[in-house]
């Protein structure tokens, strides 16, 4: 035996061969801009990360850990597409692996990988959009407050939660969801071109289903993990890198310093309350969305 042959066995040291690459990205929560106590998924915050895992030379593939029910439908398409981008520049493989859910916009960037694989209890699906509001018209009159509302333009205020509502209105927010509902289907049908088994109608219409039934609808590719699948693509000896964002101390802690909603200077009360509201919006809004899906 040569004593090159002798060094590679050692467990440690340059000499040693080391076994094929794999680059993995956590996608995890409700996609769209975050407050101040939680960092949605956005491009802006997701970037830097796919950079960095597209990044390394003579790596065998990108794989994507999603778990999210959804969210904003542009930065769903935004990061799907920077990854497609990015993906064909580097010639790299993307595997994307479903945890609890990859529903609505979070199976938007599933559909971004060339292999999608999930859990026989992950919730997939969920190809459709969905507005929510409240009406408040009746509790203000009934409490004796009295709604002043000024506008230049007579649909400026279709939407308005203490109004009483409108079919104008409805009907345009519907014709905006089916504008956004045949883009998210145009992008499962090409991303998924001769796999889906299901109907449109079925496939389309909003519903979600556990790991097999989704497998049998084509909606993805195998059930299994992570560290499996890339054992059994690339070998026992596959590393698994995972790029993560820069943590200090605020952002341990769950707080956001950065981006849009930056957390409020000492010594304003107001603004720090004004933080809270907002942040317990957020934390119901994320609830919302993954009760949709029973979780």
């Amino acid at each position: 035996m040569s004593l090159q042959s002798l060094l590679a066995k050692l467990p440690f040291g340059p000499w040693r061969k080391a076994g094929p690459l794999v680059s993995v990205v956590r996608l995890s929560g409700v996609i769209g801009q975050g407050g101040p106590f939680r960092s949605g998924l956005s491009l802006a915050g997701v970037a830097p990360l796919l950079e960095r895992a597209f990044a390394p030379k003579d790596q065998k593939a990108v794989a994507l850990i999603i778990n999210s029910p959804g969210g904003s439908p542009v930065q769903s398409a935004l990061i799907a597409k920077r990854i497609r981008d990015l993906a064909e520049e580097k010639k790299v493989p993307v595997f994307a692996f479903c945890e609890d859910a990859a529903a609505s916009g979070g199976y938007w960037l599933a559909c971004a990988a060339d292999e999608i694989w999930a859990d026989e209890s992950s919730i997939v699906g969920s190809i459709g959009v969905v507005s929510s509001g409240f009406g408040l018209h009746e509790l203000i009159e009934r409490h004796g407050i009295e709604r002043r509302l000024y506008t230049a333009g007579d649909k400026k205020v279709l939407l308005d939660p203490f109004s009483p509502e409108r079919e104008d209105g409805v009907a345009h927010l519907k014709a905006l969801q089916a504008d956004i509902h045949e883009a998210f289907k145009a992008m499962v049908r090409a991303r998924r071109s001769g796999r889906l088994t299901g109907s449109e109608e079925d496939l389309f219409s909003g519903a979600f289903w556990a790991g097999r039934k989704a497998l049998a609808l084509g909606l993805i590719d195998g059930l299994g993990d992570l560290r499996s699948v890339m054992r059994g693509r690339f070998g026992e000896k596959v590393r698994l890198r995972v790029v993560q964002q820069e943590r200090g101390m605020l952002r341990r802690l769950g707080l956001r310093t950065g981006g849009s909603t930056p957390l409020p200077e000492a010594g304003a009360p107001e603004a720090f309350a004004d933080a809270l509201v907002a942040a317990a919006r957020t934390s119901l809004d994320d609830w919302a969305a993954w009760a949709r899906l029973g979780l």
